[in-house]
């Protein structure tokens, strides 16, 4: 491993570019892109399950991509919300896009999506005990739609869309595998 390998970086960035949403900034010779808004780069997905044995997907044209998209619902912690948590941010999200409501919500993981060009970490969330309480369709602008989709034939679905030219979040099989798994391979 080289010095750069290991190179630590625990002085202020120099700060490239500042926008309403992203900075970018460089620390020695690398650069990245931080969130500016919420809690620290934080977002929660939600890995929901309907009492019929549905999982929530949420489906909106994401302008980088330039392309719809089929993700599960998901959102920043502390996104105009300072006194947020993970189990908060995971229901407002919810409810938002899909129009469920959780009972329950346990936070399973937190991690990187990006390590290598963002701070952006992600919490995996497990939805428990889902009622309806609305349409969902997300805020503002959003545009969501929602798919409840049989369990059993989720992954399918999601190659069909994929097949269709939609993209698809990868982190969509690692919800589908949290359905039934905590993150340690034991039966949730």
């Amino acid at each position: 491993m080289d010095n750069d390998s290991r190179e630590q970086h625990t002085d202020e960035p120099e700060v490239l570019y500042k926008g309403e949403w992203l900075r970018m900034v460089k620390r020695g010779h690398w650069e990245s892109c931080e969130r500016t808004h919420g809690k620290d780069g934080l977002a929660v997905l939600v890995i929901a399950v309907t009492p019929d044995d549905h999982v929530l997907f949420v489906e909106q044209y994401r302008v980088p991509l330039g392309a719809r998209t089929i993700e599960m619902p998901a959102g920043l912690v502390g996104d105009d919300f300072s006194e947020d948590t993970l189990e908060s941010a995971a229901r407002r999200e919810l409810i938002e896009e899909t129009g469920w409501d959780a009972g329950r919500i346990d936070v399973l993981l937190t991690g990187p999506t990006s390590s290598g060009m963002s701070n952006e970490r992600i919490a995996f969330a497990r939805a428990l005990d889902l009622r309806k309480v609305g349409d969902g369709g997300g805020v503002d602008d959003e545009a969501i739609t929602v798919h409840a989709i049989p369990r059993a034939t989720a992954p399918a679905w999601l190659m069909q869309k994929y097949a269709e030219g939609y993209e698809l979040d990868l982190k969509l099989w690692a919800g589908l595998w949290m359905i039934e798994h905590n993150p340690d391979g034991t039966k949730a």
